[in-house]
């Protein structure tokens, strides 16, 4: 199982989520492929998804009592920061802050050493592995891990991931498929 980099950017971890999906008739190099143009595609289910999340924030902010309670930007894919690849096996994305804020109290992330240094924060990695499981097919593979540096943060952050998990789940499944639709529509 191609884990080498999610390994190195957060081998300790207190939450958890893995899904998968088998392509026949695809070579892991065209799943690879299209791995980013897939997470770049728009999906309404999850515009929706983010839209809810962020009705408490809009709610405050209208009623005056709160000046933030929303991102300066929708959150979205762009909020990742790129971590690494390991080309045609893993693609690692990053990001740090709390989650569990109207506003995500996210934190800027340049790249792979900046997320390292971010150990007052807690951090999540997206990774998508392709696993190659004979000539033309492959296993698409997401992990997301979250790791609180401390018990207080790690407290904040439970109730919000119990509650976001489901929907996140989802996310990662249509995530999954988009890349499976993109690849099958480019293999030879």
């Amino acid at each position: 199982m191609n884990m080498e980099l999610i390994e190195g950017l957060l081998p300790q971890w207190q939450f958890s989520e893995r899904h998968t999906l088998v392509l026949d008739g695809v070579t892991p190099v065209h799943a690879y492929a299209s791995i980013i143009p897939g997470l770049s595609t728009q999906a309404p289910l999850v515009n929706q998804a983010i839209a809810l999340r962020e009705v408490p924030g809009r709610l405050l902010r209208a009623l005056g009592l709160s000046r933030n309670g929303l991102p300066s930007q929708a959150f979205g894919v762009h909020s990742f920061a790129l971590l690494g690849q390991v080309p045609n096996k893993e693609i690692a994305f990053g990001l740090a802050g709390r989650f569990w804020q109207l506003d995500y109290g996210l934190r800027p992330v340049a790249n792979a050493q900046a997320f390292a240094a971010m150990i007052d924060q807690p951090r999540l990695v997206l990774n998508v592995c392709v696993e190659p499981l004979g000539d033309h097919s492959c296993r698409l593979v997401t992990h997301t891990r979250v790791h609180c540096p401390d018990e207080a943060q790690r407290r904040r952050f439970a109730p919000y991931w119990y509650v976001i998990r489901p929907v996140s789940g989802l996310i990662r499944q249509r995530m999954l498929r988009r890349i499976a639709k993109l690849a099958l529509a480019t293999s030879p």
